[in-house]
């Protein structure tokens, strides 16, 4: 399908490029572009780019708009039914119905939506999720997970080779202690003897933390077990796996209800690289021994008194840190698995972190930015009402199962009270749809950037920019459907849009290839919930000026009502959030 978007730009950079060849000579890019209209009366398109050009050819811009709106009579398009140049050099364009109605009914018969697959398969590696093991996941992964899934469903959805991995944090200091205080006060449960739970992990680690901090003898037993741990010593692995599958299967159980996949591969996967990547950059000369710590030094960074920062990548004690690691994670990414696309989600805290290493990879010679694209992608706070870190009324972090298990009941008082006459199978099933996508949308329909203040009341309203707005307007349309009771498949007749409320969704319907472009470009799922939005506005005021059931346009609409329904669902699923046929 022809996105309008990039179909005009073509056109409009070819009007140009004939008028004034002299601007591909001075090598001015982009030449044009060209942006959605801000207001309806100014037409479907815009092309402000006459502006700029004025001033690099030296001539009025509204001189300029008029020789490329002249490319058009010349050479006419039918997407194109009307150029406008307006005020000081405004290029205002209509698109014409007919040819809208032709390409939005080839949406119904492509399971893509007329969406191409990418130009370039890519082989892309979205590190998302990341929990502690022996650690509840709490609000704070929520939205790595969400965000890292969204971008892993775009970019499956788009053609690419798409690895999913889970960087979760499974080794170091925290086990020593962990290990060697479970061998003190809970023997059995290492022995395999006792069944125990994540909760009880998360317990002993909180003891095993104070006692460490206050006594030195246990610090030094829980260092010697670090070392047996990295050893390999066949007691203390067995002892790790242990809390390992404890927590996996804890993560899981989110997991599963969020509709999340992923490769797990912590850091322990890393710890046999470690040492090759010390060598490797002390052999490359970029190594500087600093108060027994080896560090990177690299251009830019400086601590707060205005000295070089360093990266450390060995502690002066022999052992390895996050640095360590992530350099490791990062040419295994681009050698083993013949990445060309790493993509990073953690909170915005973590961005200098990132920078440092992405640098230090490039000093290195692993990762060469002319063949490989690494972005960090990061995210702002969960917050209360009170505009501090979301936790319980007891001040204590939220657990994300907690958290999901509330917004499913909530949705279930909602659809409870809104449809008594609904089996609990049923309510089960809308509910957990509903309170599942509440939260989801709820969090992509911010800019990631920023922080967001987490409200159930919201998040579950039927009312603005909302996952039950959206699945709610879903229900709908396929309820039109419902109630004609005809086979679209049967439907002879084509798409007309002659009111001006079916062309606007006609349009609309057509910019979904744009989102899509526009999320992936800047991972930024925010650009797609904000074309659902806008479609299910537009849909909405469809439904109110057009009536379906009954009228001449019976058949052209209820095909409108298909691409509707078909561009919805697409869009939601990319998002993770699951449509119901009822509500």
């Amino acid at each position: 399908m022809i996105s309008p978007l990039n179909f005009l730009t073509e056109e409009f950079t070819k009007a140009t490029t004939e008028a004034y060849p002299e601007l591909l000579e001075q090598g001015t890019q982009p030449l044009i572009e060209i942006k959605p209209a801000t207001q309806e009366h100014f037409g479907h398109y815009q092309c402000n780019s006459a502006m700029r050009l004025g001033k690099i050819l030296k001539i009025n811009p509204r001189q300029v708009a008029e020789a490329i709106a002249s490319y058009f009579d010349k050479s006419p398009t039918p997407l194109i039914q009307n150029l406008e140049v307006a005020g000081p050099g405004f290029i205002n364009i209509t698109l014409a119905p007919q040819k809208v109605a032709e390409l939005v009914e080839t949406i119904i018969d492509d399971p893509r939506l007329g969406i191409p697959d990418a130009e370039k398969r890519q082989k892309v590696v979205i590190d998302f999720s990341s929990p502690n093991t022996a650690k509840e996941m709490h609000v704070g992964h929520l939205r790595s997970t969400i965000i890292g899934d969204a971008i892993a469903r775009l970019f499956e959805f788009l053609g690419h080779d798409v690895l999913r991995l889970n960087h979760i944090g499974d080794w170091g200091t925290a086990f020593g202690m962990l290990i060697a205080y479970m061998k003190k006060e809970v023997p059995e449960v290492l022995k395999g003897n006792e069944q125990t739970d994540l909760s009880h992990l998360v317990n002993w680690y909180k003891a095993a933390k104070k006692q460490f901090d206050a006594d030195p003898e246990f610090m030094k037993a829980s260092q010697l077990e670090v070392v047996e741990l990295q050893g390999g010593n066949p007691e203390s692995i067995k002892a790790w796996n242990i809390i390992c599958v404890i927590s996996r299967q804890a993560y899981q159980e989110i997991y599963d209800l969020l509709d999340v996949k992923l490769t797990e591969r912590g850091e322990s996967f890393y710890n046999p690289y470690l040492a090759d990547v010390i060598t490797e950059l002390e052999k490359k000369g970029l190594v500087t021994v600093s108060e027994g710590a080896k560090c990177i030094f690299l251009e830019g960074f400086k601590n707060r008194e205005g000295a070089p920062l360093p990266l450390i990548i060995q502690k002066s004690d022999g052992g390895y840190n996050y640095a360590t690691t992530d350099l490791a994670a990062i040419r295994n990414r681009i050698f083993d698995e013949k990445s060309n696309h790493l993509i990073y989600i953690t909170d915005a805290g973590q961005c200098q972190h990132f920078k440092m290493i992405f640098q230090a990879a490039v000093k290195a010679g692993w990762l060469d930015l002319n063949r490989v694209q690494v972005e960090h992608v990061p995210f702002g706070l969960v917050l209360g009402s009170d505009g501090k870190k979301f936790k319980t009324r007891s001040g204590e972090t939220e657990k994300l199962i907690d958290l999901i298990q509330n917004a499913i009941e909530k949705a279930k008082e909602i659809i409870r009270e809104k449809n008594p006459q609904y089996s609990e199978e049923e309510i089960n099933d809308i509910a957990k749809a509903l309170g599942i996508g509440a939260i989801k949308y709820a969090d992509l329909s911010t800019n990631r950037t920023g922080d967001y203040v987490f409200s159930y009341d919201k998040m579950l309203k039927f009312e603005g920019n909302t996952a039950a707005y959206l699945l709610y307007s879903y229900v709908r349309v396929n309820g039109i459907k419902r109630k004609v009771g005809k086979d679209i498949k049967e439907i002879q007749a084509h798409i007309q849009l002659d009111h001006p409320s079916e062309m606007a969704l006609g349009v609309h319907l057509l910019q979904f290839n744009e989102a899509l472009d526009a999320m992936a470009r800047e991972l930024l799922p925010n650009r797609l919930t904000d074309y659902l939005y806008g479609l299910a506005e537009k849909f909405h005021a469809f439904f109110r000026d057009c009536r379906v059931e009954g009228s001449e346009q019976q058949d052209s609409r209820l095909l409108l009502c298909e691409a509707v329904a078909q561009t919805m669902r697409a869009g939601l699923e990319l998002l993770g959030v699951h449509t119901v046929d009822r509500m």
